[in-house]
Formats: structure tokens, C-alpha cells, sequence
């Protein structure tokens, strides 16, 4: 049974009800430490059912939604720092992370580093596993923090108080809208990973540059 399946919305929304703020908690904080699981989705559909019901505080859910991505990517964080380059020298080919995609990662975090972090919690990749990379990269404490900190709390405030606030707008979309919607998604993931390969070329060939030969 794949995430997907497991965590459907009626599930989520089921946990959610149950559970509350808890919920976003949990789900949030298990996806910034690595866990695959939908934390954003939990988010949205917080800010949904808060919009229609009532029963939750919306500034709750967003608050609770900051400090779990605060504190999920720091202790995914000081899972890297601690071990997480060994274990992606020895282990990465399983996931697809070789030595060029490390190079690749290293050469971000070196110049790039605050950046990643704070953006990486809009995309969904890079929202469960960039803290653990800056710590395998070892960014420095401090300013991952900073970043850190302000993209959870960006990231949760518009996806909290943006759902919140057209919930009912999103929930009364008409079916022909929604087919659009989907040929407009698919096209653009079709276009994003055109552009994600063509960029990691683009990204080897500068890594290998500035880091040549085997890694340490």
C-alpha cells in the first residue's frame, strides 16, 4: 500500500477531526524530519475544515503548523549533521542520490544555501528532505535556523490563512473549472520536470567544476 493510499483525504480528514490540531502537528513535523507523508495536504485541509466549521482556530493551525516545521527540520537537521553524509555515501544509490547529485547538493548549500532552505518548504521534494541535507552538508546552525524559521512560518501563513480564506470558493469549483485545473497541473509538471533535468545537467557540470575528483 503506497502513502497515497494510505493517507487519503478521507483518512486525513478523519485524523483531523479526531484528532486537531494534534493532527497538524504530527503529520507537519513527521514530513520536515523525512517522513514521506502528506503535511501539507493536513495543513490545507485544516484550513478548510476551520474555514466551514468553526471547531478549529485558524491561527492555532497556523501556529501549530510553524513550530512543527520549525521543529521537524531541526531535528531532521541534526540527523544529517550527526550521520546522514556517511549514510548517503554508503546507501544513497537506493534512492538515487550518487556522488554527482551530492556534489550537486553540496555545490547549492555552499552558495546557496539560506535560500534552499527557506523555498525548499514550498516544494514538495525539498520540503521533507532539505533539512536533512543541510545537515549532511553541514550548514551552519545558525543561519539555517534563521531560514529556517522564517519559511515555516511564511510557508504556514499562506497555505493556512490562504485556504482559510477561499475554502468555500475552492470547495463550490464547478466541474469543467476542475478539468482545466488538471490539464493546467499536468502540463506544468510536465514542464517542471523537463526543466528540473535539464537544470541538474546544467548544476553537474558546475559541481564537478568546483569540486573535482571523488569527495571526502
Amino acid at each position: 500500500m503506497t502513502v497515497a493510499l494510505l493517507f487519503n483525504n478521507g483518512y486525513l480528514d478523519h485524523l483531523l477531526e479526531t484528532w486537531g490540531y494534534a493532527a497538524v502537528f504530527l503529520f507537519v513535523g513527521a514530513e520536515s524530519i523525512g517522513v514521506p507523508v502528506p503535511g501539507e495536504t493536513m495543513l490545507t485541509l485544516a484550513a478548510l475544515y476551520a474555514g466551514s466549521t468553526h471547531k478549529l482556530n485558524i491561527y492555532g493551525i497556523v501556529a501549530t503548523a510553524a513550530a512543527a516545521a520549525i521543529i521537524g527540520d531541526n531535528i531532521g537537521y541534526t540527523i544529517g549533521r550527526i550521520g546522514g553524509y556517511r549514510l548517503l555515501r554508503r546507501h544513497g544509490k537506493h534512492i538515487r542520490v550518487d556522488e554527482r547529485r551530492l556534489k550537486i547538493g553540496r555545490y547549492l548549500f555552499d552558495r546557496h544555501g539560506g535560500k534552499v532552505v527557506f523555498f525548499g518548504r514550498f516544494v514538495a521534494v525539498l520540503r521533507t528532505y532539505s533539512a536533512f541535507l543541510a545537515g549532511t552538508m553541514e550548514m551552519h546552525w545558525a543561519t539555517f535556523l534563521v531560514y529556517n524559521a522564517a519559511g515555516g512560518i511564511v510557508w504556514a501563513s499562506i497555505f493556512g490563512f490562504g485556504y482559510y480564506a477561499f475554502g468555500k470558493t475552492l470547495e463550490r469549483l464547478q466541474t469543467p473549472f476542475d478539468i482545466a485545473l488538471i490539464v493546467v497541473a499536468a502540463a506544468g509538471i510536465v514542464a517542471g520536470i523537463w526543466l528540473v533535468r535539464r537544470k541538474e545537467r546544467e548544476l553537474g557540470e558546475k559541481a564537478e567544476a568546483a569540486y573535482p575528483g571523488a569527495l571526502d
